[in-house]
């Protein structure tokens, strides 16, 4: 099915969910290395992100309420727990590993729900949530390298090599996008991966730009809410660029702060996020190797 690209000239169409196609590539790759390499991170994400996938295509078809994605999530941690995939053993950069065997259920749990509603709630404009992945991937895979986690860094290979195929559609102008089926099960197999790796607070600061986002929509909504419920918290303006409104009920986004400037083109705002994106990544792997070197 096609939907209208809310940032393009009127009349413009895209086709939207990619979550199939997503999950296919990823499943397709990341079977084919299970093969060469067997590691329980690359069966844990793809049977995560098909959970993922699962709940997300529901709300493509069918708009759920507020609280339907946070929930119905849950799910997407059970193939993490029943294969083992994960140690109850959670590592803090620069302070240990601190053994939570019963709070880890709770911690893996919430690694699903947050990472899925995190890529979901920033894939608000053309080539954001994939260029994010993709960057966030291919960090996240240097991290564990330094951690001495090969086996999980293995595992972000597939990831980062089907997001960066998806930006190429999925970038401005848009042919295709992911859908709720395709983020979630782009955030989901992110997160497992993470999980496997005991890289779970590095793979967040990697991320940071798009939790901020999710962090700004919450507090300034105060409360569960559909983004389609919201008011819109930007206009597009006759030349097509983009400007932030004055709406009160608008929620506080990444978007809405970088336009506070003025306005900006679509293009020249995921620019600029996938700049922070960089700069995340950077964080996220200098935390893993100084956490080394003072571990060491």
């Amino acid at each position: 099915m096609v939907v209208p690209d809310a940032h393009k000239a009127p009349g413009t169409t895209v086709a939207r969910p990619a979550g199939p196609a997503i999950l296919a590539g990823f499943a397709a790759g990341a079977l084919a290395l299970y093969a060469l390499y067997p590691a329980d991170a690359l069966l844990a994400a793809v049977l995560a992100a098909a959970a993922a996938f699962g709940v997300g295509l529901v709300d493509d078809l069918r708009t759920m309420g507020g609280w339907f994605k946070p929930v119905a999530l849950v799910a997407a941690a059970v193939p993490i727990l029943l294969i083992g995939a994960y140690d109850t053993d959670m590592a803090f950069p620069l302070f240990g590993e601190v053994h939570i065997p019963v709070l880890y259920v709770g911690v893996i749990v919430a690694m699903m729900v947050v990472m899925g509603n995190t890529i979901n709630s920033i894939d608000v404009l053309n080539g954001v949530a994939s260029g994010v992945m993709a960057i966030s991937g291919a960090a996240l895979a240097v991290a564990l390298v330094i951690m001495g986690r090969h086996d999980a860094a293995a595992a972000c290979a597939p990831i980062v090599g089907m997001s960066v195929a998806l930006w190429r559609h999925h970038r401005s102008p848009s042919r295709v996008f992911p859908g709720d089926s395709g983020a979630l099960a782009l955030g989901c197999m992110y997160g497992a991966v993470a999980i496997y790796g005991g890289a779970e607070v590095v793979a967040a600061i990697i991320m940071l730009p798009a939790i901020t986002n999710s962090f700004l929509f919450l507090s300034s909504m105060r409360r569960i809410v559909e983004h389609r419920e919201a008011a819109r918290p930007t206009r597009v303006l006759p030349d097509l660029r983009l400007e932030a409104t004055d709406d009160a009920r608008a929620p506080v986004t990444l978007v809405r702060l970088l336009l506070m400037g003025g306005p900006m083109s679509e293009q020249a705002i995921a620019r600029a996020i996938l700049r922070l994106s960089v700069f995340s990544a950077c964080l996220g792997v200098a935390t893993a190797a100084v956490s080394q070197a003072v571990m060491a």
